[in-house]
Formats: structure tokens, sequence, C-alpha cells
């Protein structure tokens, strides 16, 4: 069986635009972000073909729940036969979850002591490890693997996790894959594909 998944990250929200990290919990779409979604979901429209044949699967976080709500109504899903899965939540920063990058320097400098960019998320005090990631995401990759078509919305971080799975990268790899909110990804032969406005089939 050839398998595809399509993942999609959900729209910009305010704890983006404010620089907040949000993890488990939420903030609204912006109208940037609903944009965003809609102009995904038309990209994926033109890719898939008749959309009934198709499992959708959400993050039933909010932000993701709502992306997911556009998408099925520009590419004629229901809606109802949307399945949630809790394994592709963002990763929980614990803690740091509704803080910016500058609170949480000021509250503890310490924890963010030889880490770097991409990777110090990871302190975050009763937050998320890689590891547990790696182990959710993998699991949800092998509940899936007999659904020959997938369309998965998810996170920024969830979803540069689980390319990284897919495709075998290192850690520090994986944490430095794209988290752009207008583009989305088709996973299939253990290749990955960016889909974007520039995607050559869109010409």
């Amino acid at each position: 069986m050839n398998q595809i998944i399509y993942l999609l990250r959900h729209g910009e929200t305010e704890f983006n635009t404010e620089g907040r990290y949000q993890g488990a919990l939420d903030s609204p779409l912006t109208d940037v972000g609903i944009a965003q979604v809609r102009q995904n979901a038309d990209m994926l429209k033109s890719l898939i073909g008749n959309p009934n044949e198709w499992k959708i699967i959400s993050s039933p976080l909010g932000r993701a729940l709502k992306s997911t709500e556009i998408i099925c109504e520009a590419i004629g899903y229901d809606v109802k036969n949307v399945e949630m899965d809790y394994r592709l939540i963002e990763v929980d920063v614990g803690d740091w979850a509704g803080l910016t990058t500058n609170e949480i320097e000021k509250s503890w400098p310490s924890l963010l002591k030889n880490s770097d960019v991409y990777n110090w998320y990871f302190n975050a005090p009763n937050g998320e490890s890689y590891d547990a990631v790696v182990g959710r995401l993998t699991d949800w990759l092998v509940s899936v693997k007999h659904e020959p078509k997938v369309i998965a919305v998810s996170h920024g971080l969830t979803g540069r996790i689980l390319r990284g799975i897919y495709a075998g990268l290192e850690k520090e790899n994986a944490l430095k894959l794209e988290v752009a909110q207008d583009v989305f990804f088709k996973l299939s032969n253990k290749m990955i594909k960016r889909i974007s406005l520039d995607f050559d089939d869109f010409y």
C-alpha cells in the first residue's frame, strides 16, 4: 500500500503574534490565520480528489479544531467524520505555557544554559520530554499505517517531530524543520514534499 499523509499546521493564533508559547493552552486564530488555513485548504482540495476517500484526524486543541473545520468546509468533508487524537497535540511546555521567551529567560535563566534555539522547550518545568513526544507520535504513525489516505491537522513543534520520525532524522535535524503556517507537507514513501503556492503543480 502506498500511503499518503498530508500534514497541516493550524493557522496563526493570537499567541503566535505575541510570541507566546501555547503548548497545551489555546488562543483563537487571527484573521491572517484563517486566511492561511483557507489557502492551504484550497491547495489541498486540488490534490486529494474525492474528499470522502480520506480520513481526517485532528489534534483536539481548539486552534487545530477550528482549522480543521475550515478545511472540511473548503474540501467538502463532513466535520462530524473527523477523528480527534490527543497524540497530535502540541508539545506541552509545562510552566512556560502562555509566556514569551523574555519572560522565560527572566524567571528560569539557568534552564536555558547549554541549550539552543531549537531544543530549549524541553527544559520546561513540568513539560514534556522529546522522547515522550517521539513515543506518542510513533504510536500514532503505527496506528494509521493501514490507512491509505490520511489528512492530519496538528501543530508547529509536533509537526516538526512527526516529520523527523517519518524521515528518520536525528533530533537536532528534526527540530530545525520548517514550521510555517502557509505551507503543508505530503508524507509518502518515506519522502516529504513541501507544498505551498509556489509548488510546481499550482503553476
